[in-house]
């Protein structure tokens, strides 16, 4: 026996020396091999003990910098809101700690540390020129993202971002090879070791779920926003950037039921709209008219602002003269569609997730009650217009679902102008606007959305001659900031007054609802603003027929029912809603119970059915026809109507090189069979290659 204990002695031993000789070589092959060798073999430097909450403290003071847009925003955050403090770094030390059953665990750590940072970061970025938080919303628009990166970085930044993310990527793999393993101990089974350290996660995580829920309960932190920026800047970047992620959707309301569905309306409230009257002609209404102006305000409301001159002498005079009052919007510098989905549909998007766009998320996949689909029960025809991409937050997809009869984006407009920016100037709404209400014999409802006024406002000087110029003090770069923000909402001012008077000749009635959809994003804060937000714009009643005037503050989605209420109108539950239960002491409480049944519940206020099926929408109010295919010297021409620049020659689906002649002729570049000439068609083509439409 002595022996044979002494002959397994002598071999675990080998084996020891072995696997030395073996670990030698690979510790000593460079010095970044070097350093994370020595690093793990430190006592204290390589302990997890050490290590964890060590980069959760530097990982925090990172991104809580790039959340102030300041080196010591991190220090000035656990001064002034300890309590949240632990919250988050409780959050990052949990994330951290998934490095802890695993042998590549400098890897993981360092892979946790950049994934934090970057998030970080991004939020300094987007922090800078939209003044609204990154959240996880945002990555469902990534490809929104990447077209205003590229708007908003000039081409020495981005050669900057994406050699910098490339050379990111590129580290990660070399650490991976290069990252020494956990040095096992002798004492424990490897299977034993990963055991313990993976319950130690675990307790980990348990523990931070803990302090989650009882931060809640205390009231220490909110998992209700009414104000990203602020629900940022009090509760944190990692916890609130986790809350966007976990909480998307309309939270169920306590006790909901049919009953308490049915309670919320008086016996007859909803028995007296007007398409159910048999008297009612839709002539006895006008045309209803929104025009939604990107980033418009007046520059008044600013605190210590002084200007040159009054950049939008018209609009401010329409303010003098109609209804008018300040609109409550739910975002700010940015995110132009959930103001739009507020005004369309009557519902608050502050029942929705922080930061959740529905047209990313549940508008993609039903249709649901909107001003376009209650009208349409009066008779009114529904037209979309916009001087921007089609697809641009899905709303070749959502307006859809929002009863619109048809859609006319960017890809439908000739003779579009374009801002210094390369965005479409709002001129050419003015024809848009004015086909669509000459495309129709009865009354029409339009919606239309500006985009002249969207950042980035460039922070050198861009515009020659400007205008107006800003004489209070503030640095050069915010001056240029201002003066092209100026030089284009005055333009919109101008459009405005060439828009009215077109509408004013014009033979039919039209009531007008002219609003902003939030603040530009040039760094203002609440201290800024006259009204104490950066949550409220402006909007103006006009009409072209004596409306009294009745100056109200209102939110973006009170502004449906507010029309229908000027003009008589008493159609569709969520504008009778308005109508009737805004003084009520529980009217927000109604409209999260009347949301969640509409989207997430049993619709009951409906009678269990789904009374908005998808619309049969088109694309473009006016038709886009092929006459005939012309051969003339070999190439093929093909005569119709309504081409524009985005007009594409496709075959069988293949986008074939077309040059666009004019708005009656193409030119088709490629090769084709003779035998296929009949087959070809004109697609209208996003810039990013969707096929919006296509002929016949």
């Amino acid at each position: 026996m002595t022996i044979l204990a002494e002959s397994i002695k002598q071999k675990r031993l080998f084996s020891r020396t072995k696997r030395e000789e073996n670990a030698r070589p690979r510790k000593e092959r460079g010095p970044v091999g070097r350093f994370f060798s020595r690093l793990s073999e430190n006592r204290v430097l390589g302990s997890d003990y050490f290590l964890t909450p060590f980069l959760a403290l530097l990982l925090f003071l990172l991104i809580e910098g790039f959340g102030y847009l300041s080196p010591f925003g991190g220090f000035q955050f656990i001064y002034q809101h300890p309590g949240s403090f632990l919250v988050n770094y409780a959050i990052l030390f949990a994330s951290l700690s998934i490095a802890w059953p695993f042998r590549k665990r400098i890897f993981i750590y360092t892979a946790v540390f950049f994934i934090w940072s970057l998030i970080g970061i991004i939020n300094g970025i987007v922090l800078s020129f939209r003044m609204t938080p990154f959240t996880t919303a945002d990555l469902q628009i990534l490809d929104m993202g990447i077209d205003m990166f590229n708007v908003y970085f000039n081409q020495m930044q981005k050669v900057f971002a994406y050699g910098g993310l490339g050379l990111g990527f590129l580290a990660f793999i070399l650490l991976f090879f290069l990252a020494p393993k956990r040095r096992i101990k002798e004492r424990l089974k490897p299977s034993k070791q990963f055991r313990n350290r993976m319950i130690a996660f675990v307790v980990s995580c348990a523990c931070v779920v803990g302090a989650w829920n009882l931060s809640i309960g205390t009231g220490m932190v909110s998992s209700y926003f009414i104000n990203l920026w602020d629900a940022y800047k009090y509760y944190g970047v990692p916890y609130g950037f986790l809350s966007t992620w976990m909480r998307t959707g309309i939270k169920k309301p306590p006790g909901y039921s049919e009953q308490k569905i049915d309670a919320i309306f008086s016996k007859g409230e909803l028995d007296s709209m007007t398409a159910d009257k048999p008297d009612v002609n839709v002539n006895d209404f006008p045309n209803i008219l929104f025009l939604q102006l990107e980033s418009f305000i007046d520059p008044d409301e600013i605190k210590g602002l002084t200007l040159s001159g009054n950049p939008i002498p018209y609009y401010k005079k329409l303010m003098r003269k109609y209804s008018s009052g300040h609109l409550r919007v739910p975002v700010v510098g940015g995110g132009t569609a959930n103001t739009e989905f507020e005004a369309m549909t009557g519902m608050s998007v502050r029942n929705f997730g922080p930061g959740e766009y529905p047209y990313k998320t549940v508008l993609l996949k039903q249709s649901c009650e909107s001003l376009a689909y209650d009208l349409k029960e009066l008779g009114y025809t529904s037209h979309a217009i916009h001087n921007h991409r089609g697809s641009f937050y899905n709303r070749n997809k959502v307006f859809r679902n929002l009863g619109f009869d048809d859609f006319t984006s960017v890809e439908y407009m000739n003779y579009v102008s374009k801002t210094p920016k390369n965005f479409a100037t709002d001129d050419v709404l003015t024809g848009e606007i004015m086909g669509a209400l000459e495309a129709t014999a009865g009354r029409d409802y339009i919606y239309a959305i500006s985009v002249q006024g969207h950042g980035e406002y460039p922070k050198t000087k861009m515009i020659k001659k400007p205008k107006f110029t800003v004489t209070s003090p503030m640095s050069q770069e915010h001056k240029y900031e201002w003066e092209y923000y100026l030089e284009e909402i005055s333009d919109m001012d101008t459009f405005l007054k060439v828009l009215i008077g077109e509408l004013n000749a014009f033979d039919e009635p039209i009531a007008l609802v002219l609003f902003g959809d939030h603040l530009p994003g040039i760094g203002l804060s609440d201290e800024d603003m006259k009204t104490g937000t950066m949550f409220n714009t402006q909007y103006v009643i006009w009409s072209n027929f004596d409306m009294p005037k009745v100056d109200k503050d209102l939110s973006a989605y009170q502004l449906g029912g507010e029309i229908e209420s000027r003009l008589g109108i008493r159609q569709g539950l969520m504008p009778v809603f308005h109508q009737e239960k805004q003084s009520s002491p529980h009217y927000q409480d109604y409209l999260h119970l009347l949301m969640y049944d509409i989207f997430y519940g049993n619709r009951y206020i409906y009678g269990g059915s789904d009374p908005f099926p998808p619309a049969d929408m088109k694309m473009g109010h006016k038709p886009i026809r092929i006459n005939e295919v012309v051969e003339m010297g070999g190439e093929y021409y093909i005569s119709g109507d309504g081409f524009t620049p985005f007009s594409k020659i496709t075959l069988d689906g293949k986008i074939l090189r077309t040059v666009f002649v004019g708005p009656t002729t193409l030119k088709l570049i490629d090769n084709v069979n003779i035998t296929d000439v009949s087959r070809m068609k004109v697609s209208q083509i996003e810039k990013k290659k969707t096929i919006l439409s296509t002929t016949e």
